[in-house]
Parts: structure tokens; C-alpha cells; sequence
């Protein structure tokens, strides 16, 4: 299988780099050992040194904003000339007020504690040996994402607030935008006499550059793909660098009996219809029969209004009364991450019956259900397996700056080192530190 960020979500094509081979994997390498060394020098800088490095960063965007959105006019004007869909066009658009927001992501980031030399856990040994297991860098981070020129804000000041470099290949439909914000990085980084090398951008128009990057073991600590289920699957797969797995997010909502129908009407259409092209918008509704008589036909008006295309079972289907707007329901679009004005639904006879839905279905990311019964919600929130469980709130809210994070790098859906939504204490490993006064082990 080849990592192709440009394939499976309607991203630009382009041609490819005459950069190729042997040529291509050096530079890559080569990038990777610049943000080594960048990571050794970052990783002993002080938290007001950090902090004052993103505070600069918001004001380089703030003041450089006309020139970063002409960057990002030429990508927008490319994707719309090659028929990109229009909900991958908003992921790739900026407008001020999306500048602003990146740079406001920099500000919340700052006044967050900083997690380097945090004590995770420690104690004083019998024989007197002092023991603390303290947070530290990765060092370098890849990052692998498609069409979303924020990620290169958002992984940039995640990574330097917890001293690791970061090697950022984004897709070819965002190189202009992408290049342009990177430009502004790294110019500040040198004003602050801190290494411009902590932030690299990768050549972004073969797709081999990807397997050079997650195949850099012992350069790159750690890769986080962000993107599609084909980018996301092909990164896990080959990397040899330890990858984390994030962000596919086939969301449900569980409209249960007990649920009060203005609630979910609301949770339903924020979930679904507040941005198309996201991770966490919802792409499944289960209605419990005790209800669906009369919230069926409530919600199919909402979501037909808003230009929804609702897939429905044989018992949604027969509630909603047909007309536009509403199609028999495939097996395929149970497993089915839209990122589209389009909800897969179904009629279901219990809360553990949508818990089986879910899980046979979901992809542990983010789901939800609206009820007034505490049992129920309690049953829900106990038995559903994701990185977080909304109830009687919107799906939209599984997002790092909504969290209380500043920004995010991305949300896992795996187990291991972490999940959810990823900011400054994931970005970091531990290491154990072990003060003594000469104690040596005594021979078995």
C-alpha cells in the first residue's frame, strides 16, 4: 500500500517532483537530523523562554495575516478549479477571523502550565535512592496531515511549548498556505536566537516522502497522521517510527426514550451540520422506538432544511415519511465518515441495542447520547468504548481548544499513550530520575 495524502478525499492532484529516490529520502533525512539537533537545543529552553516564542508567533500572524491569506487564496482557487468538494474546500480555506483564531490558539497555549520537568510519580526507596519519573520531549515529531493549513499552527506551538522540533508534510492542496505560514514560523524563531530548524516543512508533492518520514527510525520519535481513514491506515501500517492513530471519526448520536426532543433536535443539527469536513461532526443518528414516532419526522424537516441527505432503515424510512431528502440506507453507510451533508440513521429498540450498533459500527472516537434518565446516561457512558462520551451535549465539542487546551495535534482513537484529544502532556515521554549517595545493588 502506498500513503497517498491526495487520494480518497479530494484533494488536488499534482504533478510530481522531479526530487525523487534516493535524492528525496537523503532530504528528508536530512531534515529529520536538522530537527534533532533544533530538539536538543529547543528541549532545554526555559517555560518563559517558550512563552514568550508563541506570544511573538500570534503577533507574526496577526501582522503578516494579508500575506498568508493570498497564500491561501491561490490553494482555494486550485482546489475549487479541480472540483474539490465543498466541505474539503472549507477545511483548506483561512479568512481572518480563522487567522486570528490560530494565533489566539498560540496565546491559550502559552498560559498553559509547561509539562517539561513535570513529577508524574516519585518516592524514597528503602535503601535511600531517591526516585522521580518527570515528563520530558519526544524530540521530533512528524506530522503527516491533508488540507488543513491550522494544523501547521496548531502542531508548530504544541510542539516548541513542549520543546520538540516538528517535521510537518502537508497535502499539495495547501502547499502555498501551508509554506507561507511556515515562513512566519521560522522567522520568529530566528528573532528569538531560538533554531529555525525546530519547524520543518517537508516536500509535500511525492507522495514517497511520507514512507522516508515514517520510516526515519531513530530521527523521528513519534508520527501523528491526521486525515483520511486511507492515510491514517497506510501511515500505522508502514511506519517503523512509532506512530499514534488518530482522528477517523464515524460519530453517533443515541437518541434515547427519556430524551427531551427540543434537546436532541439541537444536539442533532449542532453535531451534524456546524462544519461538514471534521472529525468529529456526527455521521450516524439511532432513535430509540419509544421516541421515533414522534422525533423522526421532527428531525428528518431540521436536517432536510439544512440540506442533509438523510440514509434511513427500513423503520426510519417508514417514519419519515419520504419525499426529498431521504434514501434507503446501504450497509455500507452504517461504516460510512461522510465529512458530507449526509447522516446514515436507524430505529433501534434499546439503549443496548444502539451500544451494539456502535460498536460494530463506530470508530472509537467520539459518541453521544441525549436522555433525561440518569440510569440510562450512566448504562451509555459505562459500556460505550471511545475517547469521549457526550451526553446531552454536542459531538463537536471532542476538540482540544474546546477542552481547555489551547489547540490540539490531533485525536486519538487508539489506547495506548493516548487518546482523545492530544495536546502538551501527550507530546511528551518520561524518564526516571534516580538520585543516591554511593548505593550500589548488593550481588544475589
Amino acid at each position: 500500500m502506498s500513503i497517498d495524502t491526495e487520494s480518497g478525499d479530494g484533494q488536488v492532484a499534482v504533478a510530481e517532483s522531479p526530487e525523487t529516490g534516493q535524492d528525496l529520502r537523503e532530504r528528508v533525512r536530512e531534515d529529520a537530523r536538522r530537527a534533532r539537533r533544533a530538539a536538543n537545543e529547543l528541549g532545554l529552553a526555559t517555560r518563559n523562554t517558550k512563552d514568550a516564542l508563541l506570544h511573538a508567533l500570534a503577533d507574526a500572524l496577526r501582522d503578516r495575516c494579508d500575506e498568508i491569506l493570498a497564500a491561501n487564496a491561490l490553494d482555494v482557487e486550485a482546489a475549487r478549479a479541480s472540483g474539490t468538494e465543498a466541505s474539503l474546500v472549507d477545511r483548506l480555506s483561512l479568512s481572518p477571523e480563522r487567522v486570528r483564531g490560530m494565533a489566539e490558539g498560540l496565546r491559550t497555549v502559552a498560559e498553559l502550565p509547561d509539562p517539561v520537568g513535570e513529577v508524574v510519580r516519585g518516592s524514597v526507596l528503602g535503601n535511600g535512592l531517591r526516585l522521580q519519573q518527570v515528563r520530558v520531549p519526544f524530540g521530533v515529531v512528524g506530522m503527516v496531515y491533508e488540507g488543513r493549513p491550522n494544523v501547521t499552527v496548531d502542531a508548530a506551538g504544541l510542539a516548541l511549548k513542549s520543546g520538540n522540533a516538528v517535521l510537518l508534510r502537508g497535502s499539495a492542496s495547501a502547499e502555498r498556505s501551508n509554506a507561507a505560514l511556515v515562513s512566519v514560523l521560522t522567522d520568529v524563531l530566528r528573532e528569538h536566537e531560538l533554531p529555525a530548524d525546530a519547524v520543518r516543512l517537508l516536500p509535500c508533492h511525492d507522495r514517497s516522502s511520507v514512507h522516508h518520514l515514517v520510516t526515519a527510525r531513530g530521527l523521528v520519535d513519534v508520527v501523528i497522521p491526521r486525515g483520511g481513514a486511507g492515510l491514517i491506515s497506510a501511515v500505522v501500517e508502514q511506519a517503523t517510527v512509532p506512530a499514534i492513530e488518530t482522528g477517523v471519526g464515524n460519530c453517533h448520536l443515541y437518541v434515547d426514550a427519556a430524551a427531551d426532543r427540543r434537546t436532541a433536535l439541537d444536539v442533532l443539527l449542532n453535531s451534524k451540520t456546524r462544519r461538514y469536513g471534521v472529525c468529529n461532526s456526527a455521521e450516524n443518528l439511532l432513535v430509540h422506538r419509544d421516541i421515533a414516532e414522534s422525533f423522526v419526522p421532527e428531525a428528518v424537516e431540521a436536517l432536510r432544511a439544512e440540506g442533509v441527505t438523510v440514509h434511513a432503515d427500513e423503520r426510519f424510512l417508514a417514519l419519515a415519511g419520504g419525499g426529498e431528502g431521504v434514501v434507503p440506507a446501504t450497509e455500507e453507510d452504517w461504516d460510512t465518515e461522510y465529512l458530507s451533508a449526509d447522516i446514515a440513521a436507524s430505529v433501534v429498540d434499546s439503549l443496548p441495542d444502539a451500544v451494539e450498533h456502535i460498536a460494530a459500527h463506530g470508530s472509537g472516537h467520539t459518541e453521544a447520547i441525549v436522555t433525561d434518565d440518569l440510569r440510562a446516561s450512566q448504562q451509555f457512558t459505562a459500556r460505550v468504548d471511545a475517547a469521549a462520551v457526550m451526553v446531552n451535549a454536542s459531538t463537536a465539542f471532542t476538540d482540544g481548544g474546546e477542552f481547555g487546551m489551547g489547540a490540539e495535534i490531533g485525536i486519538s482513537t487508539q489506547k495506548l499513550h493516548a487518546r482523545g484529544p492530544m495536546a502538551l502532556p501527550e507530546l511528551t515521554t518520561t524518564k526516571w530520575l534516580v538520585h543516591g549517595e554511593g548505593q550500589v545493588r548488593p550481588a544475589n
